[in-house]
């Protein structure tokens, strides 16, 4: 079980109560997680997909307490999918019973209450009870700029406008995390309202834990393998032969894959035959073949 937040005095504490769900951070993006906690503020994580920038935020629910509301942004996402809607059913049902026994005036009063909306992930967010909830608004680099605008008084001070009822203010500031794959650049206004973090694949010891953690039946031999592996994909010269690197959960999904194919230690054989997991593309498939013995040498050791 993870802490409730108001044991969460430091840094350290929020570091040792994320790897207890089994999220393994380095100290600088900690220190901004405990930040936006501490100053309100919402945090933007950039950095290349498969990171581990959604895996935080439900991470973090975890460790709260919080419910996880998720936002998944898209090109020609509409502000109704993202805040709310009419029951436009119920509301019909409603007039056509009340049109005997009230005026057209009181009527259109009536239909325009809380409960005919349908609450969507941000109306949600400002309406949960305490302590709150952690609010995912993830890839918000493939929506549009129109939809960044209307992000702006949300981000800025917790609150939306809906015509008819008026302005709604959370009484408990979510926390909320917006992942950005920089398939573009955010506007700035979206940047100034948030902390920023850039985050990079982790180190090869770091991500040997989030390994062992996710895949513990895989044991400290495969394990080291599997990252010392994937960690070589990623470096230069052989990270250039490739669209996309794999990510940490590609890394944690070939573990499992090994230990259900009971595969003991890495060779080209099983490597081909379970290069689908560590790649999505098939041009990154076909470049992966001819480097797997090179990919397997051991490094030189350093005099």
């Amino acid at each position: 079980m993870g802490e409730p937040i108001h044991e969460l005095r430091s840094i350290d504490e929020l570091t040792h109560a994320l790897e207890r769900v089994g999220y393994h951070a380095p100290r600088r993006l900690v220190t901004s997680v405990f930040l936006a906690m501490k100053l309100g503020r919402p945090l933007l994580l950039e950095g290349e997909p498969g990171v581990g920038k959604t895996e935080l935020a439900k991470a973090l629910a975890k460790v709260l307490h919080r419910p996880m509301l998720r936002l998944q942004c898209y090109d020609g996402m509409e502000q109704r999918e993202a805040l709310y809607e009419w029951n436009h059913t119920a509301q019909l049902l409603h007039m056509r019973a009340a049109q005997a026994t009230q005026t057209a005036a009181e009527i259109e009063q009536e239909v325009y209450q809380s409960r005919y909306l349908i609450r969507r992930p941000l109306l949600q967010a400002l309406e949960a009870p305490a302590p709150g909830a952690v609010l995912l608004i993830d890839e918000v680099d493939r929506a549009d700029e129109p939809f960044e605008a209307f992000l702006l008084e949300y981000l800025g001070e917790y609150q939306v406008s809906i015509p008819e009822l008026g302005t709604i203010k959370a009484q408990v500031a979510p926390i909320t995390i917006l992942t950005s794959n920089r398939t573009r650049d955010l506007n700035d206004a979206v940047k100034r309202r948030c902390l920023y973090q850039w985050m990079d694949y982790p180190e090869r010891e770091r991500e040997l834990a989030i390994v062992q953690s996710q895949a513990p039946n895989a044991g400290p031999l495969l394990s080291e393998a599997v990252t010392e592996f994937v960690s070589r994909l990623r470096s230069l010269p052989f990270a250039n032969a490739f669209q996309r690197s794999p990510g940490i959960a590609e890394s944690v999904e070939w573990a499992k894959a090994l230990v259900a194919l009971d595969t003991l230690a890495l060779d080209p054989e099983v490597i081909q035959d379970t290069a689908g997991i560590l790649f999505k593309q098939r041009e990154d498939v076909a470049a992966l073949m001819p480097m797997i013995d090179e990919l397997l040498r051991p490094a030189p050791q350093q005099v």
